[in-house]
């Protein structure tokens, strides 16, 4: 294994672990800042050692007790050794280091719940909770929350700057709330873990089309949290969206790693058991008798999908009416271009281009590439086949995942030879 594969290695490891290391140093420092700190720090340890010893049978446990190590010699720095040595030793089930892997498997699962509540902090703003939370727990950069947010990555490093300093200074609890609290903050919550399932779904950038060890992390949340409150109809909604949408991964890559369309995969290859509990929590929140709210609606328009046993029996004139009711509660530009795609498949493509069209004008969008991409299937549709290759080629030129890259140069290429 050559240096720059081992550096994408240790770059896709960090990924998967660094929400467990930060959680895992949170029940030490108590301080959102400064466990991230001493998790990047072990990370860097890692890019330097890691090349020259070769990747540990279990990097999760190894960066955890470098990260470990840091901590204490941070509190030795800042004169805070006994005190600290004592909590230490008195907490041996998650820092002794014979039981790192027990630790890793076991108790932080709870400090990663913990860790989102700590970042849904109420005395931080919403913006300020989704970015922070999406930084500690989704992985992601800010790069790649700006853009789930078409917004600049420096008001999201600013965002995230000033929230750390927040929670630092009203030294937030370390716990998950209980009561009119815990309803306080379960909204911000819900959204940071549909955004994470969203990017492991499809994935922002790099060289996977999808991430799916951040959607299973997101679900595992999503399911807790169904248990912890259980008269919300938003959670089991959001449980419902994610189960359905995990029963299609093993048909959205081909065995290279291309993506695979909705239209072109095999239905007989999703998850039954994954649909079926997605169906159930979806029942189960329609059942509490409240107006279906984003997260349900969502569902329930994956359930479309997943009840069709073939593409031509999907219900397209109700998916489109959901997006219409979706719309309606959460309104915003996607929601409105995936409405487009659903009218141009109920009504025809000549009726959601006039949606897209419309879409061209909004700023936020401006560099988005799904719009240029939907408006050129639709073009497809139209046998516009000169325009089309025009709108995948600039789709192409703003997505930053390279798989998606390659599928939309590959439709642009079928345009020219005349292929639908």
């Amino acid at each position: 294994m050559n240096d720059s594969t081992v550096v994408r290695t240790i770059d896709a490891i960090w990924r998967i672990e660094s929400t467990k290391v930060i959680a895992g140093l949170m029940r030490m420092v108590r301080d959102v800042g400064t466990a991230e700190d001493l998790a990047q720090d072990a990370f860097m340890i890692a890019l330097n050692k890691w090349p020259e010893i070769g990747i540990p049978d279990n990097p999760g446990a190894w960066l955890m007790t470098t990260a470990k190590r840091l901590a204490i010699d941070l509190f030795r720095r800042n004169k805070m050794r006994d005190q600290k040595y004592e909590e230490v030793g008195n907490s041996s089930e998650l820092y002794s280091e014979d039981d790192v892997d027990m630790a890793m498997d076991g108790e932080v699962g709870d400090d990663i719940l913990r860790l989102i509540f700590t970042a849904c902090h109420p005395s931080l703003s919403q913006e300020a909770r989704v970015a922070l939370t999406l930084r500690l727990l989704g992985g992601l950069t800010t790069d790649e929350i700006a853009h789930a947010f078409l917004i600049a990555e420096s008001t999201v490093a600013q965002r995230i700057v000033r929230a750390k300093r927040t929670l630092s200074a009203k030294r937030a609890a370390f716990e998950v709330p209980v009561g009119d609290e815990l309803k306080e903050r379960l909204s911000t919550v819900l959204e940071v873990i549909y955004l994470m399932f969203n990017e492991g779904y499809s994935a922002s950038s790099g060289g996977s089309w999808i991430r799916p060890m951040l959607c299973q992390e997101a679900l595992r949340l999503g399911r807790i949290l169904a248990e912890i409150a259980p008269a919300e109809p938003e959670v089991h909604g959001l449980v419902a969206l994610m189960e359905i949408q995990s029963s299609r991964f093993k048909t959205r890559v081909n065995a290279n790693g291309e993506p695979i369309l909705l239209m072109d995969q095999n239905r007989a290859l999703w998850d039954h058991l994954l649909i079926r509990r997605g169906l159930n929590a979806l029942e189960r929140a329609q059942r509490m008798g409240r107006p279906l709210g984003p997260y349900s609606l969502q569902a329930a328009i994956t359930a479309c999908h997943a009840k069709a046993r073939t593409q031509s029996e999907t219900d397209w004139p109700r998916i489109a009416a959901l997006y219409e009711a979706l719309s309606r509660v959460m309104p915003s530009p996607i929601v409105e271009l995936n409405r487009a795609v659903a009218i141009a498949m109920a009504f025809g493509p000549a009726y959601g281009l006039q949606i897209v069209d419309e879409l061209n004008s909004v700023p936020s969008l401006k560099d988005y590439h799904l719009l240029p991409s939907v408006r050129g299937d639709l073009l497809v549709k139209l046998n516009q086949m000169d325009e089309a290759r025009e709108e995948f080629e600039r789709a192409a030129s703003l997505t930053r995942n390279e798989r998606e890259r390659d599928l939309l140069l590959k439709r642009a290429e079928e345009c020219n030879n005349g292929v639908k």
